[in-house]
């Protein structure tokens, strides 16, 4: 019995100070823009809602036309930390497009899906 209530404080103890991502929006949406202009920049900004510092270990694009960067030092409990995402679509298919980003952290939620979509119109 004193196993079992040891292992509850060890655990208890363990969940009191991790580390918590959360983004204001996981969906920024281009609108339309002309092929004439394929960079969009956009940006997620998100707050360590824990109470450990918060590390993004990667965040890694679904294809090669959509680059993120990322703050690569700990953020802070309360801080706030930046994804910035290029997406260039110089030489794509005018059109709808949906591309996703996936960040991982040290946080509660380890895994979380980012999203960039938007019409490219093709050029007059």
């Amino acid at each position: 019995m004193s196993i079992m209530l040891l292992m509850s404080v060890c655990y208890a103890m363990g969940q009191q100070n991790q580390a918590s991502i959360k983004f204001e929006k996981v969906v920024y949406n281009f609108g339309k823009f002309s092929e004439k202009e394929p960079v969009q920049k956009c940006v997620f900004t998100f707050v360590n809602a824990g109470t450990a510092p918060l590390v993004i270990n990667q965040a890694v694009a679904s294809c090669g036309c959509t680059v993120p960067s990322y703050t690569k030092t700990p953020i802070k409990p309360g801080e706030k930390g930046e994804i910035k995402v290029t997406y260039n679509g110089k030489g794509a298919f005018p059109g709808h497009f949906k591309k996703t980003i996936t960040v991982r952290t040290n946080g509660v939620t380890e895994l979380t899906r980012l999203y960039i979509e938007g019409v490219m119109e093709e050029a007059n």
